[in-house]
């Protein structure tokens, strides 16, 4: 599949089919990994842009929702990736937009607690982060959030990085993912 083809397939929504668990970059108190649990809805549209709403759950069911996190922006292609035949290189480029919305109080909480030059951090009420400092994404001031990431479709999936086992993200070439995560499915 070329990569013009993979863009025509791949455009409209996908959806996690089911909670998913990656590993954090925060640490437990005896020095373990820290899971967390999420599940995505990505939409593709042309041009390149795409729209990712993020929910991060606190349990592996996907029961107590923490935040919802929205995303915007563009898809840059780099090219092969060697992790299957078609797999791309795919930089996702949040440069339109990114929100955060707490779910639950003690989300909130945390948020009032860790975040300066925010309005005060409610339960369901939405504010962007795009280009300011949030100390708890890692992200200083102007800074755009982006990805080093892969895309690759099989059998109408949509698969994308495994997250690197010890937390790190994928914000340098060095650091893009080499094994696969659990695919989307096309949203009916």
């Amino acid at each position: 599949m070329t990569v013009e083809q993979m863009k025509q397939s791949i455009l409209g929504e996908w959806i996690s089919v089911a909670p998913e668990v990656r590993p954090s970059s925060i640490k437990n108190a005896d020095g373990s990994i820290k899971p967390f649990y999420l599940s995505r809805l990505f939409k593709y549209m042309t041009d390149d842009k795409f729209e990712l709403v993020v929910i991060n759950y606190a349990d592996p069911f996907g029961k107590v929702a923490l935040v919802k996190m929205l995303i915007r922006g563009r898809m840059e292609w780099k090219g092969d990736h060697l992790i299957a035949e078609g797999a791309q290189k795919v930089d996702f480029v949040a440069d339109d937009e990114y929100k955060v919305t707490p779910l639950l109080p003690t989300f909130a909480d945390a948020m009032n607690q860790l975040t300066k030059g925010f309005d005060s951090w409610e339960l369901g009420k939405e504010q962007s982060i795009f280009k300011k400092a949030f100390a708890p994404f890692g992200l200083a001031e102007g800074q755009i959030f982006a990805e080093c990431d892969l895309v690759y479709l099989f059998d109408d999936m949509m698969f994308w990085g495994a997250r690197n086992i010890d937390g790190r993200g994928f914000d340098k070439e060095e650091n893009r993912p080499t094994n696969l995560q659990v695919p989307m499915v096309r949203k009916k």
